[in-house]
């Protein structure tokens, strides 16, 4: 066990950056509650309406989220009248030793090892919102922090989409997997492992050779190779809209469509909760670095001009 009490966990949401506003949806899911006039304040519509639409279904038993910090102390009051959070801290150190674990919500993934760095030096353990990293060197250290027996962990929802799993269920439809194509908005870097998490299920663990990355900022298309004989498109970019996946075998196809992340967040946060009363991950870590090496083989081979980058190039 990771907390003092498995019934009465204390949670710190710390960390604010534009246009990803996890800080509100995730508190309120914890909370089971949001102030709906505030809330639709935040900046982002569709939290306000997922929110209202699911309220009979927010809460997570045994844990609430406590205490909050952002970069903007405008931003961390509004947080807080919100979700009904009912501490505001002026530095996010100031929640060690009043809270049991702590949430980082942002998504710049060179941000995460100083944003984590004093709570796992501290032994708080964490749940950091995807990517955990998007540089070599930082993946170093937190496998070294993870070697050490330092709690934490990091996912992207995807990997508990209802969505995705329906299809996934029914693979045996389409014969042999051949070809998986999907799509999601914005950066590589940051968005593209939505995608990678949500297909991992769907092939051999620790079976990621390539990345090739033929396209630009903005336009990006990521064509990885699989051990398992699966080619995999990504294409991320500027206004995409949705998550459309496509599963190409040789006996048919299926296709799915990530709509909503509410259930996949109260999956994710449920597994981060049992993760603190057991103390057991929820999934490898293995999985995790896998995950990073092939965002950071990404971004390299765009980089580069698209040349061909093998994952084991990446350490460690």
């Amino acid at each position: 066990m990771l907390v003092r009490n498995p019934d009465d966990i204390r949670i710190a949401m710390l960390g604010w950056v534009d246009e990803n506003h996890h800080p509100y949806s995730w508190s309120a899911i914890f909370n089971g509650d949001f102030d709906d006039a505030e809330m639709s304040r935040c900046g982002c519509p569709p939290v306000a309406e997922y929110l209202a639409a699911n309220r009979a279904a927010l809460g997570i038993p045994g844990a609430q989220v406590t205490h909050v910090w952002a970069d903007d102390p405008e931003r961390a009051a509004h947080l807080s009248r919100s979700s009904l959070i009912p501490h505001v801290v002026d530095r996010p150190e100031d929640v060690i030793g009043q809270v049991d674990a702590v949430l980082i919500p942002t998504d710049i993934g060179h941000e995460h090892l100083e944003r984590t760095r004093p709570f796992i030096e501290a032994g708080i353990p964490l749940l950091v919102d995807k990517p955990l990293a998007d540089r070599e060197d930082h993946l170093r250290q937190f496998v070294r922090w993870h070697d050490q027996g330092k709690p934490f962990i990091s996912a992207s929802c995807l990997r508990y989409s209802e969505y995705y799993q329906s299809c996934l269920a029914r693979l045996d439809e389409i014969g042999d997997l051949r070809v998986m194509m999907g799509s999601i908005c914005k950066r590589w870097e940051a968005y593209g492992i939505h995608l990678a998490e949500g297909i991992y299920p769907f092939l051999t663990p620790g079976g990621w050779i390539s990345v090739t990355n033929t396209g630009a900022p903005g336009a990006e298309v990521v064509h990885a190779r699989h051990a398992d004989g699966v080619d995999v498109v990504f294409a991320v970019g500027t206004g995409y809209v949705g998550l459309p996946l496509t599963v190409v075998g040789t006996k048919g196809f299926l296709t799915a469509s990530h709509e909503v992340n509410f259930q996949s967040f109260k999956v994710l946060f449920t597994k981060f909760v049992e993760y603190l009363r057991t103390g057991v991950e929820p999934f490898p870590f293995s999985e995790t670095v896998e995950l990073i090496k092939l965002i950071i083989a990404g971004n390299r081979s765009r980089e580069e001009g698209g040349r061909r980058v093998m994952l084991s190039e990446i350490g460690p």
